[in-house]
């Protein structure tokens, strides 16, 4: 099964992409669609949603996570990074996909086992779950979202089965 992790942002949204079998991790792909600073609000969101759309055309996933928006002190820039949100989750619902989101400190502990981990503890254990993987910020942060996902995949599967 084949899942991609998103980690929404205005400028840089982070992407994974891993294939679970069972209780296996395997890496895929994984990488950052770059949005222009210039321009207007509207184009710079057809470029996000343009860049996470080719991404999911060119990877194949069946299922997308998406992590969730914490507020931030700035209204103004909460409210931009509600909007590209907004659009990386669209790109994978128009491609027909389910869509799962996961908030920030779920994320950290299903990865690292804390809720308040930095980047580089995401990034080492990434590397880690995904051995051979250098991944670094929003990717590393979007693959943490992926297998976030894959664990709790599983968890409900086993707990159908159970019943």
């Amino acid at each position: 099964m084949r899942l991609i992790g998103l980690d929404p942002g205005l400028r840089l949204t982070g992407w994974g992409v891993i294939e679970v079998e069972g209780n296996r991790l395997r890496h895929v792909a994984h990488g950052v669609v770059k949005v222009a600073t210039s321009g207007t609000l509207a184009e710079r969101l057809r470029e996000l949603f343009d860049g996470v759309a080719g991404v999911i055309e060119a990877q194949r996933p069946i299922e997308a996570a998406v992590e969730e928006t914490f507020v931030n002190v700035n209204p103004g820039s909460t409210l931009k990074l509600g909007q590209a949100r907004g659009v990386v989750m669209l790109a994978p619902a128009r491609a027909g996909l389910k869509v799962f989101e996961y908030s920030a400190n779920l994320v950290k502990k299903s990865v690292v086992g804390a809720g308040h981990a930095d980047k580089n503890q995401i990034a080492m254990m990434v590397s880690r779950l995904l051995p051979g993987v250098d991944a670094r910020a929003d990717a590393a942060d979007a693959l943490a979202v992926a297998i976030c996902h894959a664990h709790h995949r599983a968890t409900a599967r086993r707990i159908e089965a159970a019943l």
